[in-house]
C-alpha cells in the first residue's frame, strides 16, 4: 500500500470524524456521514479518471501513477463498502466487479431466468493494468461505468434506507459475513499485498460509522460489549503481518468476527429488525454463529410439508422417506433404488466408480454421483445448476430413462398398492390440506425430508471456530493457507465451503479446465452450465461444490477424474487445465502456479479432514412394505444394482 494512499485515508477519516461531531445528537448525523463519504468517493473516482487521461500508460511511470491513484480510490470505496454492498449489490459490481461478465445465477432464478451482468470498476481496472498491452480507452470505460453506477447511491430510493435502524443492522450483518468470507482472501483485491492494509483501513472506517449510528439512533445502539470487541478486532488486525498469507485468519474469525456476528444477531432480534430487501432472502435471524447450519436456507427439504410442525407427523414423514429411499419400487424394473447410487455408508455418494451404472446396467452415467449431504445448502442443484429445488431434481432422477426410468402415475400406483405406504400417506395427507389426494409431490417430499436431515451435523472445525473444541497446529495452518496463498476461499466460501457466498443468495460456477483423463490429453467434453444457460462464459463451467466430507466422497470433479485429494490439490497448484497446457480460453481459475510446498499441501489436507462431519448414519430397513401385487414382493432392500 502506497504512503499516499494511507495519508489520503487518514485525511478522509479525520474529515469525516470532524463532521460527525459537529452537530448535536440527531438522526441527521448518520445520513450526513454517508453523503460525505459518497462525495469523497466520487472525488477520488474523478481524480482517477483524470489521472488515466493524463498519464502515459505506455510507460512504467505512467502505469505506476495510475495504480497509486487507483489504490487511493479503492480505500475510499472500502470506507463505504458497509453500505454499498447491501443497498445496491448490482451497482456494486459496476464499481468493483471481479469479472468482466458474470452469469452467476442468483436464488431468484427460482423466479426468473438468469441474465448477463457486466462488471466494471476498480478490481477490473487493476487486473487490466497487469496485462502486457493496456489501452487507455478501456481503462476510461471501466472507471466511467463505475462513476455512473455510484450515482445510484445518492438517489432517494437508496438514501431513505438510512432513516431506519433496521437497515443499519442488516448492513452490519452482511459486513460481518464478508469479514469472515471474502475481505481477507483477495477475492476482489488483485494486489494481495494490499489485502490486509485495505482490511485495516475499512475496519477503522466502519468504527466511525458505528459512532455516528449510535449518536443518531441512541434508543437502538450497538452495545458497549460489541464496540469493545470490535476495537479489539481492529487492534488484532493492526498487529498482524501485512502479508495475507501470514495473517491469522482462524483467530480473526473465531475470536472476533464470529462473536461479533452473534451479538449483532442478538440485537437484530432484540430490536425487532425487519427487512424489505432481497439481500436477506436466505439468511436466518435465529442463527447465532456464522458456522451454524441454520445460517441460511438454500433448499426446502420438507417440500409440500413445509409448514408441518407436528412432531408425530414429521417422525412418520422421516420413517416413510427412509423406506422409500431404500425401495426399488421407485424404478421402472423394481431393481434400482436411491441407495443404488447414493450409498449411505459412503456419505450418500458412490466412491467405487467415476460414474454409476445407467438403468440399462451396461453403460455409465456421464457424471460422478454427487453426495446428498449438504446439497440443501445450494440454491441451484446438480453440477450444471439444472434444478432449482430438491423435489424437481428428484423427480428428474425418477423419470429419467437413464436412472430410475419410472413415470409418475406408475410410481403412485405401485406405492399405493402397498397397504403400509397407503396408510402412512393417508395419515400425512391431512397435514397438507391444500391437497385432496395423495400425489407424486407427497412421495418426493418424504424422500427429500429423509435425506436432508443428514446435513444437520457439524465437523471438528465448526466446533473449534465456535470455541467448543480445539484445532491442531497443522489444521490451523491449513485453514490460513486455504484463505490466502492457496486461493481456495475465493471460490469455496465459509461456512459451507461451497460456491455460495454472502449474503448466500447466489451459486457460483467456475471454469477450471478439468481434463478428460489424468494425462491431460484433452479437456472434458462435458459443457456443464452451457447446457442450461448457453453463453461464452458458461462453457465448461460447473457449480462449486462443498469440500465438507471431501475425505469420504471420492472420486472428484464432475467426471470423477481424480481419485485422491492430493491429485485435486496438485491440479489447482498447477493452474488448472490451462496451467497443464490445455486450451481453456474462459478459465476462471488462474493458470499461474500457486507454488505450494509439500508441507503446505499436507496442511491443506489436514484442514480439509477437519471438515469431515460427525454424522450418525442409520442401518437400512430390515424389510420393505408388501404389495397386493405379488410381483412387487420380490423387491430387495436397496435394489439389485
Amino acid at each position: 500500500m502506497k504512503k499516499t494512499s494511507i495519508l489520503f485515508s487518514i485525511v478522509i477519516l479525520l474529515a469525516l470524524i470532524s463532521i460527525s461531531f459537529r452537530k448535536e445528537d440527531n438522526a441527521g448525523i448518520y445520513s450526513e456521514y454517508y453523503h460525505n463519504g459518497i462525495t469523497f468517493f466520487n472525488s477520488a473516482q474523478q481524480l482517477l479518471l483524470d489521472t488515466i487521461m493524463q498519464a502515459d500508460i505506455e510507460t512504467t511511470a505512467g502505469i505506476e501513477k495510475v495504480k497509486e491513484q487507483l489504490h487511493i480510490t479503492r480505500t475510499s470505496l472500502k470506507s463505504m463498502d458497509f453500505w454499498f454492498r447491501y443497498l445496491e449489490p448490482v451497482m456494486y459490481k459496476k464499481m468493483n466487479g471481479p469479472l468482466p461478465v458474470e452469469w452467476e445465477t442468483e436464488v431468484f432464478e427460482k423466479f426468473e431466468k438468469p441474465y448477463k451482468r457486466e462488471g466494471a470498476g476498480l478490481t477490473l481496472a487493476e487486473l487490466y493494468l497487469e496485462e502486457q498491452t493496456v489501452r487507455k480507452d478501456s481503462l476510461i470505460q471501466l472507471i466511467t461505468a463505475s462513476i455512473e453506477a455510484s450515482a445510484t447511491y445518492s438517489a432517494d430510493s437508496i438514501t431513505k434506507n438510512l432513516k431506519t435502524f433496521s437497515t443499519f443492522f442488516l448492513c452490519n450483518r452482511l459486513y460481518l459475513l464478508n469479514l469472515a468470507a471474502i475481505y481477507t482472501t483477495g477475492f476482489e483485491c488483485p494486489d494481495t499485498s494490499a489485502v490486509i492494509p485495505e482490511l485495516s483501513s475499512m475496519m477503522m472506517s466502519v468504527e466511525n460509522i458505528y459512532s455516528t449510528f449510535n449518536q443518531s439512533f441512541s434508543s437502538t445502539p450497538l452495545t458497549d460489549n460489541y464496540r469493545l470487541l470490535y476495537k479489539q478486532a481492529i487492534d488484532f488486525v493492526n498487529e498482524q503481518p501485512h502479508e495475507y498469507s501470514n495473517f491469522d485468519h482462524f483467530t480473526f474469525i473465531s475470536n472476533y468476527v464470529n462473536p461479533l456476528f452473534t451479538i449483532n444477531q442478538q440485537l437484530i432480534n432484540q430490536y425487532k429488525v425487519v427487512s424489505s430487501s432481497s439481500m436477506d432472502y436466505s439468511l436466518n435471524k435465529s442463527a447465532t454463529s456464522i458456522f451454524s447450519k441454520q445460517l441460511y436456507n438454500g433448499q426446502n427439504g420438507k417440500g409440500i410439508f413445509l409448514r408441518v410442525k407436528n412432531e408425530a407427523a414429521l417422525a412418520e414423514l422421516d420413517a416413510t422417506g427412509k423406506l422409500l429411499f431404500y425401495d426399488p419400487i421407485l424404478s421402472g424394473n423394481n431393481k434400482r433404488s436411491c441407495i443404488s447410487c447414493h450409498k449411505s455408508t459412503e456419505y450418500f455418494t458412490d466412491t467405487s466408480t467415476a460414474a454409476s451404472l445407467k438403468y440399462n446396467c451396461i453403460d455409465r452415467l456421464p457424471r460422478n454421483t454427487p453426495s446428498l449431504i449438504n446439497a440443501n445448502y445450494n440454491h441451484l442443484l446438480m453440477a450444471d445448476g439444472k434444478h432449482i429445488s430438491l423435489q424437481n431434481q428428484l423427480k428428474d432422477v425418477i423419470t429419467s430413462h437413464d436412472e430410475l426410468n419410472c413415470n409418475q402415475q406408475q410410481l403412485l400406483q405401485k406405492i399405493l398398492s402397498c397397504p403400509d405406504y397407503k396408510k402412512r400417506f393417508e395419515f400425512l395427507l391431512k397435514y397438507t390440506p391444500q391437497e385432496t389426494e395423495i400425489t407424486f409431490d407427497h412421495v418426493l417430499s418424504a424422500l427429500t425430508f429423509y435425506y436432508t436431515k443428514f446435513s444437520n451435523y457439524s465437523a471438528p472445525f465448526d466446533k473449534a471456530v465456535n470455541g467448543q473444541g480445539e484445532i491442531t497446529v497443522g489444521e490451523k495452518r491449513g485453514f490460513n493457507l486455504f484463505m490466502s496463498k492457496a486461493q481456495c476461499a475465493t471460490c469455496h466460501f465459509v461456512p459451507q465451503f461451497n460456491g455460495v457466498k454472502p449474503p448466500y443468495i447466489g451459486s457460483e460456477f467456475e471454469v477450471l479446465g478439468v481434463p478428460k483423463d489424468t494425462n491431460y490429453t484433452a479437456l472434458s467434453k462435458d459443457m456443464g452450465r452451457y447446457l442450461i444457460n448457453p453463453a461464452t462464459e458458461t462453457s465448461n463451467a460447473f457449480r462449486t461444490g462443498s469440500i465438507r466430507n471431501a475425505d469420504h466422497t471420492k472420486p472428484y470433479m464432475h467426471n470423477g477424474i481424480f481419485t485422491s485429494l492430493q491429485q485435486v490439490i496438485d491440479f489447482y497448484d498447477a493452474g488448472g487445465g490451462a496451467g497443464k497446457g490445455l486450451t481453456v480460453s474462459n478459465q476462471t481459475l488462474s493458470s499461474d502456479s500457486l507454488h505450494l510446498t509439500p508441507l503446505e499441501k499436507k496442511d491443506l489436507l489436514l484442514f480439509i479432514s477437519s471438515l469431515n462431519e460427525q454424522i450418525q448414519f442409520e442401518n437400512p430397513p430390515l424389510s420393505l412394505p408388501s404389495s397386493t401385487n405379488k410381483k412387487l414382493n420380490k423387491r430387495k432392500v436397496g435394489g439389485n444394482y
